[in-house]
């Protein structure tokens, strides 16, 4: 019982084997990161659509819920950029950004996200993340950080613009507006993002976001900014928010399903990326009998807790942030219990310190949020796919664009078709080696990729490198006729099933095809180095006692000799490579 309780209950086994020697540590962590989260939670909150308030409401029960269910010691949850910026996309259908409709919105959206997230947790469906290809999500968070720098720039110049996620439609915005823009603000704006910028290069560790908050709100307060056309937070209400469910409404629910199932996954792929960087890390570090490792389906269970407990209080979604989560750990956090130092910080903040937020310009806000989301775009990735593999640099191009053009649901459920359509034509149309022998050896390889491999005269070997299904039955069988046609008369064909892993029942019928055409030609046919599994089908379908069992081998070396090494007489193969290209 008590395992099962730690099992999902992680915490009690941090508690259980603590160390006063970690608390020091864990309560340095938890406290700089608070002061890193809570101008950062002001400013995702308002890039959202919601008050800067929302964020510092993410930022309590979401941390201590996690801390209580989640595997990772580093991970610090709260509002992010991305699923801030899918809020506002989502929500903004619904209602206008700031309303009392929008803000229950998001909060329904935040209990909707938990559920979706609890019960993939529930159901250990965390592999369906997999379907959420690395190019797919290089190239949506690249456009959505284009997204969001656009989207604060009328904080940045100080005019009235459209809210839209079209950026072209942004900047034409800005560019009419140019006469309107306040001077005031484009100076703070400047002197934010160049000191945000300047300290993460050289002072990595200082908690730049607060020193540009606190600088900012002196100004514009000393220099009454606010009189000048500089807008400001304003009146920040203090207080912890009662519990309470999110306002129900079944047509909001259905509106708003394809955003939560793009935020659950979303935030999974990078929350979870995020937590096994750091366990990765520490295990390197202090060695892995001494390190942690992540579970992801629990992360899912303690992500969809943090969500919908967020919910309970007027909190918007949350999951696991990066530059947080290095500050965390640069600071010491060694488990758990450092989000809930970060989360009664927050609280304290909440309940003592609003009113010091009066002053807070909206610029300052507006340039954390830009400076932060900087590194989303990734110009060595395009760098490195451009020399390893092009066609992911093409998935990562698609959904790039398709995001810029069309929106951020569109472009992440585009993204992951074209992906899985190019799974599709990649499994259907599997590489395929013609093979040859090395001389003085029993090794036979790939003739397209080693030139002394020498064929055997009158035989054909070819090798599939992919499970055999209904789906590359057809390319099989079409390549190996047009083998034959473009290399002459045959006695011998041999199937090296070594990369075959997988075999259905339409493999099972070609394969019998294919027996009963070689033999109504004259042609021997034989399998060399079948796996178990596939072997196991092919015995309950009856093909082996259909082929033979002698027409099994080892290995090709022992398929060929039991061919009699071909017949000269009837022609050879030569050195001709397949008509595919070999990769």
């Amino acid at each position: 019982m008590i395992a099962l309780l730690r099992k999902y209950l992680p915490l009690l086994g941090v508690v259980a084997g603590y160390r006063k020697d970690d608390l020091p540590s864990d309560l340095a962590a938890g406290l700089t990161t608070a002061v890193m989260l809570v101008p950062q939670a002001m400013a995702y909150a308002m890039l959202a659509g919601l008050p800067p308030i929302a964020g510092l409401y993410a930022s309590v029960a979401p941390l201590a819920l996690y801390a209580l269910f989640g595997t990772s010691r580093q991970l610090a949850i709260g509002p992010v950029a991305m699923v801030s910026l899918l809020v506002a996309s989502g929500v903004g259908d619904l209602a206008p950004a700031g309303t009392d409709a929008f803000i229950a919105h998001a909060v329904l959206l935040a209990a909707m996200v938990g559920v979706i997230q609890l019960g993939m947790g529930l159901v250990r469906a965390g592999f369906l993340v997999n379907f959420l290809a690395h190019p797919v999500i290089s190239g949506f968070t690249a456009a959505a950080a284009i997204i969001i720098g656009f989207s604060q720039l009328e904080h940045l110049l100080g005019v009235d613009l459209a809210r839209t996620h079209h950026v072209h439609k942004i900047f034409a915005q800005a560019l009419e507006e140019l006469g309107a823009v306040n001077v005031a603000t484009v100076v703070l704006s400047v002197a934010s993002g160049t000191l945000l910028i300047a300290l993460k290069r050289w002072q990595p560790l200082f908690p730049r976001a607060l020193a540009v908050v606190v600088l900012g709100s002196l100004g514009v307060w000393i220099f009454d900014l606010a009189g000048r056309g500089v807008a400001i937070v304003g009146e920040v209400p203090g207080g912890f928010p009662l519990p309470g469910l999110p306002a129900f409404e079944w047509a909001a629910v259905q509106k708003l399903a394809p955003v939560a199932a793009a935020i659950a996954l979303v935030g999974f792929m990078e929350s979870i990326s995020v937590a096994k960087a750091f366990a990765r890390r520490k295990r390197h570090q202090v060695g892995r009998a001494q390190g942690y490792s992540i579970d992801a389906n629990q992360e899912l269970v303690a992500l969809g807790m943090a969500n919908i407990g967020g919910a309970l209080f007027s909190a918007y979604p949350v999951t696991g942030g990066f530059s947080r989560t290095a500050v965390n750990a640069q600071a010491g956090a060694r488990s758990t219990l450092a989000g809930l130092v970060t989360a009664a910080v927050v609280a304290l903040t909440l309940l003592f310190l609003t009113p010091l937020f009066t002053y807070l310009p909206k610029a300052v806000l507006a340039a954390i949020i830009v400076t932060a989301v900087l590194d989303l775009v990734d110009i060595a990735e395009v760098v490195h796919l451009w020399r390893v593999k092009r066609s992911d640099l093409a998935l990562l191009l698609i959904t790039f664009l398709a995001t810029l053009a069309l929106g951020i649901e569109q472009g992440i459920l585009i993204g992951v078709t074209a992906s899985l359509l190019w799974f599709i034509v990649r499994s259907t149309h599997p590489h395929i080696a013609v093979l040859g022998r090395i001389p003085g050896t029993r090794v036979y390889r790939n003739v397209a990729r080693h030139s002394d491999a020498e064929t055997v005269p009158g035989t054909l070997i070819v090798r599939m490198d992919a499970s055999f299904y209904f789906g590359n039955v057809t390319f099989l069988t079409d390549t190996l006729h047009q083998l034959e046609a473009d290399l002459g008369p045959l006695n011998t064909v041999i199937l090296d099933a070594s990369a075959i892993n997988n075999l259905d029942s339409s493999a099972d019928a070609a394969l019998r095809d294919l027996l009963s055409d070689y033999k109504a030609r004259d042609i021997t046919f034989l399998l060399a180095r079948v796996k178990g599994p596939v072997k196991d089908v092919l015995e309950r379908s009856g093909f082996i006692d259909h082929i033979g069992r002698h027409a099994l081998a080892d290995d090709v070396a022992d398929a060929v000799e039991r061919a009699g090494g071909g017949d000269p007489r009837r022609g050879g193969i030569g050195q001709a490579a397949p008509p595919r290209p070999s990769a």
